[in-house]
């Protein structure tokens, strides 16, 4: 005789839940990142002015030097001998725009040395940033 039961386990995943959680993740990852602003990479204090111009071209190579003299090409760190080479193999540099980021509280020296690399390079704009 078989009897049947009014309760049969149930072994299937419940799909439902998790959905909602892969989709209340996915809108928060969305919306958290939309307020991340990129070209900002680090904290460097620019130097402030009383005159200054937006620069309409968007520059092609970016340096930024840090308060504890740390060098950034593009986002890289790297070192003024690599940042010398990286600058002399450049094809056409008499074309390039070069934007310079600099902390307000770095020695002015170490900014023209970066200069001094740059126009023995033959780069001709090169611009230096303040807010």
């Amino acid at each position: 005789m078989h009897f049947k039961r009014e309760e049969e386990d149930s072994f299937a995943l419940e799909l439902t839940p998790l959905i909602d959680v892969v989709f209340l993740l996915l809108i928060f990852f969305m919306v958290s990142t939309a307020f991340v602003d990129f070209p900002r990479r680090m904290e460097i204090a620019l130097p402030t002015s009383k005159s200054s111009s937006e620069d309409k071209q968007p520059s092609k190579m970016e340096i930024e030097m840090t308060v504890n003299k740390q060098i950034f090409l593009d986002g890289k760190l790297v070192t003024i001998s690599e940042l010398e080479k990286r600058v002399t193999d450049l094809p056409r540099p008499e074309k390039l725009n070069v934007l310079i980021r600099a902390d307000k509280n770095l020695d002015f020296g170490n900014i023209v040395e970066v200069m001094g690399i740059l126009q023995n390079a033959k780069v001709v704009d090169i611009g230096v940033a303040t807010k």
